[in-house]
């Protein structure tokens, strides 16, 4: 598969910056803040707003957002936060006093709260699948499944160093014990090729503002057919099957509008934030998240061979996503490092004990050059 060629001009990032950290943040594409610019003037005047612009943006960033994971338009609903979309799992999930919930050791906390609340209302407990001593978080979460499993919510990759959890295998896993699944794909998605046909979860919920390179407050969920039934943890009139008729929202209806659409967030038609986000969603489409993760995995294995030389250690490529690279260190890293870092402006993430560095498309191999003069200077 052929390597993508650098994208910074795609983007507004000055010479002198050398922006590794993903993960924390996206840039946003340049035509992503156009098209936001230009939903932000049409709220100077919005007597040009028609009802109907309240559906078409959703409907087709719903669409863009089903080609890549490879779903149906139905099966999305529009939300304003990954945490969004785990409470509205955990408020639907069925868990049983006695049962155990599976998270993963020091998981994101988005993916985290909502759970220990679950389990605290069910009498539920919290199971936490130790980190590996090799890295290697599929066998473990494998092992950790048991009759008694009444859910797992996970990452597709864990967002301190990239340790990769083979999703097909651990939901084959949790169906056959009648557990149900949640993947949080928040530091994958875009940059890591996920199909739900493939996984089949029971919901799978992402951030917009990290490898989607969507505007922050605005993320999508999936949801499962079996699931759609559920209750939303909001109710307004457009998630109703007489929204789209203006007219008539006086009148109750008891019907939601079709699939997960009675999930969307209230005010999804978000004038500014929406186009941005079909901009992006266009773009990684364009692109193809398999030769995205084949180039920047590409980029990070070299990376990773320079930083042995140092003695800053991290996974086997085969244990972690592509697009995720987290340097360990002999003991610590410095206390100055990040700041150095930072004054020098090359920005990278320190999480846990793990230099955290996450490039994209847009990053030049000069960027990788000057992180590496300066780890060798300061370490």
């Amino acid at each position: 598969m052929s390597e993508i060629e650098c994208q910074r001009h795609l983007f507004d990032i000055p010479d002198d910056v050398a922006y590794l950290n993903c993960a924390y943040i996206s840039p946003l594409l340049n035509a992503a803040a156009d098209a936001a610019r230009g939903g932000l003037a049409r709220e100077q005047h919005p007597w040009e707003i028609l009802p109907a612009d309240f559906f078409s943006a959703p409907e087709t960033a719903r669409g863009l957002f089903a080609a890549l994971i490879g779903a149906t338009p139905d099966d999305v609903a529009i939300i304003p936060a990954a945490s969004y979309g785990v409470a509205l799992a955990a408020a639907n999930l069925p868990v049983a006093a006695g049962q155990e919930i599976l998270l993963l050791e020091e998981q994101y906390p988005s993916n985290s709260y909502a759970w220990l609340a679950l389990a605290e209302r069910s009498g539920a407990r919290i199971r936490r699948v130790s980190r590996p001593a090799d890295g290697g978080w599929t066998p473990a979460v494998l092992a950790a499944i048991e009759p008694n499993t009444a859910l797992a919510a996970l990452p597709h990759c864990h967002w301190m160093d990239g340790g990769l959890v083979d999703l097909v295998a651990v939901a084959d896993a949790l169906r056959r014990v009648g557990a149900a699944l949640l993947v949080d794909a928040s530091q994958s998605l875009g940059a890591l090729p996920l199909d739900v046909g493939a996984v089949r979860p029971d919901y799978l919920v992402t951030a917009g503002y990290k490898w989607m390179l969507c505007p922050y407050g605005l993320s999508f969920l999936y949801v499962a057919p079996p699931r759609q039934n559920g209750r939303p943890l909001e109710e307004n009139p457009l998630n109703r099957s007489n929204g789209p008729d203006f007219q008539r929202l006086s009148e109750l209806t008891d019907d939601y509008a079709a699939g997960a659409r009675r999930f969307d967030v209230g005010e999804r038609a978000h004038f500014t934030l929406l186009p941005a986000a079909i901009a992006a969603l266009r773009q990684l489409l364009d692109w193809q998240p398999a030769r995205t993760q084949a180039t920047l995995a590409a980029r990070n294995r070299a990376f990773a061979e320079r930083a042995a030389g140092l003695g800053l250690t991290s996974l086997s490529p085969d244990l972690r996503a592509g697009h995720f690279l987290g340097l360990r260190f002999p003991d610590s890293a410095p206390e100055s490092l990040l700041p150095v870092l930072q004054r020098a402006r090359i920005h990278v993430s320190l999480r846990g004990s793990s230099l955290r560095i996450t490039p994209h498309l847009y990053n030049t191999q000069g960027d990788f050059d000057r992180l590496f003069d300066a780890l060798a200077s300061n370490i």
